[in-house]
C-alpha cells in the first residue's frame, strides 16, 4: 500500500477537508470561532496526511500553539542603539502572556516583507500577533485581516481590530497645560512621523490647549522626525536656527527630548531656565537624565500587559476590543 502524500500548505488541507483556508488557520490556532466538529474534522485529516511534520507534536497534538509573536522591526536602532521604547513595552507583553500561560516570540519583520504571517501563522507556530511596527504599518494590517489571522496593535483600532492606545490628545494637552503654567508662551513642538495617527493626535491636543490660551503654533516651532534621538537633534537645531527665540519644547517621545535637551546644551542654552522640554512615554531613562526629565506618560509596561491579556481574550471569544489607557503629567525638573 503506497503512503499518502504528506500535505505541505494550508491551502492543500482545506481542500482536502472542504473548508476555507482561514477556517483551518483558526482551527490550527485552536481559535474558539471554529465549531468543535469541524476543528477535531481538520486535526484528524492534519494528522493523517503528516500535516507540519517540522513542528514540534504538541501543535497538532494540543490543536493550538500558546505562543504570540510580537511583531517588530527593529530591536536595535542605528545598528547598535537599543529602541528603548520597544523594549519596555516588550517586557509587558512577556509578562502579561506569562500570566496567561502564553509564550512570546520576538520577530523581526522588514517593512517589504509580506511573506511572515504565513511562516509563523499558517504553520501553526503562532496562534495569533502583537504589531509593534512604525513602516508600511497600514499594509500589514490589511494582509492580517485578509488572512484572517488573530492579532492586536497598538493604536486605533476604531472597532475594526483590537487595538491598545494611550489618550494621544490628552497627553499633548497636559504638555501644553504645563507650559502655560510656567509663563511659556513661545512653545515648540518636534512630532515623530508627520502622518502617525499618534503624532497627529498629540499635536491636535498640543494646538487646541495653546489655542485655549489665544496661542497658536508657528510654522517655524514645528518640526518632526522619526521617534529617533538623531532626529530629535535634528529637529531641534532646526527649531533653534528658524525660532530663536522658542522658549519651550514639547518632543513626542522621550529619546526626541532627551537629544533635544543635549542639543540645546551644545548651544549655550538652559533647561528648564531658558528653554523648558516636556517628553512623551516616561521611560525609564526619562528619571536618570539631566536634568530629570518631565514627560507624559502612558504607562509603556500596563500598556504592554493589557495588549497581551487584549489579544488572549480575543483568541477565546472573538471580541474585537479597543482600550485607551489613560495618560499623565510627571512632573521633574526640566519643565
Amino acid at each position: 500500500m503506497n503512503a499518502k502524500k504528506k500535505l505541505s500548505s494550508i491551502a492543500e488541507l482545506a481542500a482536502l477537508v472542504g473548508v476555507s483556508k482561514s477556517t483551518v488557520s483558526r482551527a490550527l490556532g485552536g481559535s474558539s470561532l471554529v465549531n468543535e466538529e469541524t476543528k477535531a474534522r481538520i486535526l484528524a485529516v492534519a494528522r493523517e496526511y503528516d500535516f507540519q511534520l517540522n513542528l514540534p507534536a504538541r501543535y497538532l497534538s494540543l490543536g493550538a500553539s500558546r505562543t504570540i509573536a510580537f511583531v517588530t522591526q527593529a530591536c536595535c536602532d542605528s545598528g547598535d542603539k537599543p529602541d528603548l521604547f520597544g523594549l519596555e513595552i516588550m517586557g509587558g507583553v512577556a509578562a502579561g502572556l506569562d500570566e496567561l500561560g502564553y509564550d512570546m516570540l520576538a520577530l523581526y519583520v522588514a517593512p517589504e516583507d509580506d511573506d511572515w504571517i504565513a511562516r509563523y501563522f499558517d504553520s501553526g507556530v503562532v496562534a495569533g500577533f502583537i504589531l509593534m511596527t512604525y513602516e508600511n504599518k497600514p499594509r500589514q494590517l490589511e494582509l492580517l485581516a485578509e488572512r484572517e489571522a488573530p492579532f492586536i496593535t497598538r493604536g486605533l483600532g476604531e472597532g475594526r481590530y483590537c487595538s491598545v492606545n494611550g489618550d494621544n490628545r490628552r497627553g499633548g494637552a497636559l504638555a501644553a497645560e504645563r507650559f502655560l503654567s510656567r509663563g511659556r508662551r513661545r512653545p515648540a513642538f518636534i512630532g515623530g512621523p508627520a502622518d502617525d495617527p499618534e503624532v497627529t493626535e498629540r499635536f491636535a491636543g498640543y494646538r487646541s490647549a495653546l489655542a485655549g490660551a489665544g496661542l497658536e503654533p508657528a510654522p517655524a516651532r514645528v518640526a518632526y522626525g522619526d521617534f529617533s534621538e538623531e532626529s530629535g537633534a535634528a529637529a531641534m537645531a532646526a527649531l533653534l536656527d528658524a525660532a530663536p527665540e522658542l522658549d519651550a519644547v514639547f518632543a513626542a517621545s522621550d529619546l526626541m527630548a532627551i537629544a533635544a535637551m543635549r542639543l540645546l546644551a551644545s548651544r549655550g542654552k538652559r533647561v528648564p531656565e531658558d528653554v523648558a522640554v516636556i517628553g512623551y512615554d516616561d521611560l525609564r531613562l526619562a528619571s536618570y537624565v539631566s536634568p530629570a526629565l518631565t514627560t507624559v506618560s502612558q504607562s509603556v509596561t500596563l500598556t504592554g500587559k493589557l495588549l497581551a491579556r487584549d489579544l488572549v481574550a480575543y483568541l477565546q471569544s472573538g471580541q474585537v476590543t479597543n482600550r485607551v489607557v489613560p495618560v499623565e503629567l510627571i512632573a521633574r525638573d526640566s519643565a
